[in-house]
């Protein structure tokens, strides 16, 4: 590793010289002048412009160069060749065909049998997928250093989108032109986050973080093949080839499944990059109804271990699916955009910063104190939101079944079956999901839902009886954002024993109230610090997006996105047979639920409907 590190060292050295000599020739063939007449020299027959090209394309090979040796070292296959690069033209990239490869499969995250029936690149692939990561590296860095012309802003200089015009002249090379059909969505945010960069390009590169930090966006993800691991024991020049399926909350936008290289590199000047972009052309026989254009981000070192995150999505896709409810939000690039990857990934820093908080003020009551009960509930608390988002959208491992109509607001359910899994109750599991429009604003929203003393407004199982917040965790800045142990005080002794683990989020983009029954005896195991691993859990909930009326502006927004989803254990056995009087009670007790917020909030609104 030493050795390493100071060959490494070595080769930036001599890159930097090369980068000077490189800008002297420039200087020296931009001034060259005749000796006879005074005018402009031509240096041979080549043009300044070719010459640039030639400098720029050698640059490009050595890095291919270096990013196939590291390759080869690593997963222990020989060096791939490569074909040259066009001296003055788009790079070439040839289309391969896809069959199946036995190769270094890294890990598997929530991944169905459709991700696992994606098989990794072939050979002859590989050093077109190289060079395909080397070319969207440089767009990716371009994309989020350029101005006007390529980004026009708005009027009022709240948002700004691409220039198609100048983006395809900019950026001739790359995955070709866009297919019929298809529409582009780009997008460009920039934030400071409470994280270092070396975590943050872990989270980006370890598909089992990125899949947990990102659980709103992404429901399944799978590393198909790493092709390289990086070098002096960090992610610079880490690629890999992987497919994810990304999602809004709501069965009722279908999902964006997407199969990509995502390559990571250490830049000279101590940023930090990852991009992904789409390989669907090299399988050919593959129906495609979107593709990653170089997408991912920049990471910058700033003091105190925070770091500034400059987003780019740029995709191409066919949305014509999203239900008419949903379009305007999916069209104001909040849905898939980067300002919902910025805020999403804002908000979890937050999260783990508070997780691995130490000093904590003993004043108020029901403040959770222990730093290993603490870390027990929050690590209780993540995995019954991945529950609740892995299972609430339009994901194709999921068969949702639509009770009546087509309407929105029509329930819609699914079946499984639990067996084996300590964090679950063995039996038969019934998820239920309804999505509709509120006329009001997204925060008015979740204030109410996540407000315990309002719970017996909508909360049928609570009986009406009065819910008290036991114990609390504060995990950001927004005083929303906490996860809560409630005790609902009922009448039924059947209910005596249950506490509800309760978990509060929002950002600029959306926000959840998710919770779930445990046990008290279970609860109290997690409290002193026990493993929250074996606490069954069914999560139901709410994801509350804006409606996209404002466009990205999310203050301007007309109203709200609702989806209220439930999930209940109909029969212990796990091979017993699902009855209709079970969907039947589903049905009506969700729906009961919708009629119950929508008359709660119902005072918000004026008689003309206005907010």
């Amino acid at each position: 590793a030493q050795h390493e590190r100071h060959e490494n060292s070595e080769l930036r050295a001599e890159n930097e010289k090369l980068r000077a000599e490189n800008i002297r020739y420039k200087e020296a063939l931009g001034n060259a002048s005749c000796p006879n007449c005074g005018g402009p020299a031509s240096i041979g027959e080549m043009s300044f412009d070719e010459q640039h090209l030639r400098i720029e394309n050698a640059r490009l090979r050595e890095e291919i160069d270096r990013i196939s040796g590291i390759a080869a070292k690593y997963v222990g296959k020989p060096m791939l060749t490569y074909p040259n690069l066009s001296t003055t033209g788009p790079l070439d990239l040839g289309v391969g065909n896809f069959g199946p490869q036995t190769g270094l499969v890294g890990e598997i995250y929530n991944a169905s049998d459709l991700l696992r029936s994606v098989s990794g690149p072939i050979d002859a692939d590989k050093p077109i997928i190289i060079e395909l990561a080397v070319a969207a590296m440089e767009e990716l860095i371009r994309m989020a250093q350029t101005g006007e012309p390529l980004w026009i802003k708005t009027l009022d200089n709240s948002s700004e989108t691409l220039s198609e015009e100048e983006y395809f002249r900019t950026f001739p090379q790359g995955i070709g032109p866009k297919p019929l059909g298809l529409t582009s969505e780009a997008s460009r945010e920039s934030a400071v986050v409470i994280m270092n960069h070396i975590n943050l390009v872990e989270i980006l590169m370890d598909v089992n973080q990125w899949t947990s930090v990102f659980a709103g966006l992404v429901s399944r993800s799978l590393t198909l093949e790493v092709l390289s691991t990086g070098v002096a024991g960090n992610y610079n020049g880490a690629l890999q080839v992987m497919t994810a399926e990304f999602q809004v909350p709501s069965p009722l936008v279908p999902t964006r499944e997407n199969y990509f290289v995502r390559y990571c590199k250490h830049h000279a000047d101590g940023t930090w990059a990852v991009v992904d972009v789409s390989l669907d052309h090299l399988r050919p026989t593959a129906v495609s109804r979107d593709r990653r254009r170089p997408s991912g981000c920049l990471i910058q070192e700033l003091p105190n271990g925070y770091s500034k995150v400059t987003w780019i999505e740029h995709v191409e896709v066919d949305d014509r699916s999203a239900h008419n409810i949903y379009r305007p939000l999916v069209n104001s690039g909040l849905a898939f955009g980067a300002k919902r990857w910025v805020a999403t990934l804002d908000r979890q820093c937050e999260r783990l910063a508070s997780a691995m908080a130490i000093n904590i003020p003993t004043g108020e009551v029901g403040v959770i104190t222990s730093p290993d009960g603490r870390k027990s509930m929050l690590k209780l608390a993540e995995r019954m939101v991945m529950s609740f988002c892995a299972g609430v959208g339009a994901s194709t491992a999921h068969t949702w079944t639509t009770l009546s109509g087509s309407g929105a607001d029509d329930v819609r359910v699914m079946t499984r079956k639990s067996i084996d899994d300590p964090g679950r109750p063995p039996g038969i599991v019934l998820s239920a999901a309804t999505s509709f429009w509120l006329p009001v604003s997204p925060k008015r929203v979740f204030d109410f839902l996540r407000d315990e003393n309002s719970r017996n407004e909508w909360d049928i199982l609570s009986n009406g009886g009065l819910v008290q917040e036991m114990a609390h965790i504060a995990n950001g800045r927004d005083p929303g954002n906490c996860v809560s142990l409630l005790r609902v005080n009922s009448g039924n002794s059947s209910q005596s024993n249950m506490l509800i683990l309760q978990e509060s989020s929002t950002d600029s983009t959306g926000s959840y109230v998710i919770y779930a029954p445990v046990d008290i005896v279970a609860m109290n195991v997690v409290l002193s610090g026990g493993d929250p691993d074996y606490v069954a859990l069914l999560p139901s909930g709410f994801a509350i997006l804006p409606d996209g009326g404002g466009g990205i502006n999310t203050t301007c927004t007309s109203g709200s996105l609702l989806t209220v989803a439930f999930q209940i254990l109909v029969d212990s056995i796990p091979t017993a047979k699902l009855s209709l009087g079970s969907v039947a009670t589903v049905n009506s007790l969700l729906k009961c639920t919708v009629e119950r917020i929508k008359n709660a909030l119902a005072c918000d609104t004026m008689p003309d409907g206005k907010i």
